[in-house]
């Protein structure tokens, strides 16, 4: 026997209001992991940011090096270290994720 639309329609409705319930609760849950995305959105419009301006980036990099070599030699080592480490996360989580995920 096939519901009714009546039946159809009150499952549906009560589906809506228990996805709501999980909408909400998950929001209280995941509100914990804020920081964490406040860091992550942070960090992205960082990139985008060095990006758009390398020519500035550059400029700063060649006036640290010229006031202050030791200094500037110091972030290099650092900033080349950071750079391997990324690459070699991303070489290594598009080995283990299916195409779709890595782009």
């Amino acid at each position: 026997m096939s519901p009714t639309p009546l039946e159809l329609a009150l499952k549906k409705q009560r589906l809506l209001i228990a996805g709501e319930r999980l909408r909400a609760d998950f929001g209280s849950y995941a509100s914990g992991l804020t920081p964490a995305f406040v860091a992550g959105d942070m960090a992205v419009t960082g990139a985008h940011w060095v990006r758009r301006n390398k020519e500035l980036v550059v400029a700063m990099g060649v006036a640290l090096l010229v006031i202050r070599p030791r200094s500037a030699l110091g972030w290099a080592r650092r900033a080349f270290f950071l750079w391997r480490v990324w690459n070699n996360l991303r070489e290594f989580l598009e080995s283990r994720l299916p195409p779709a995920l890595h782009q």
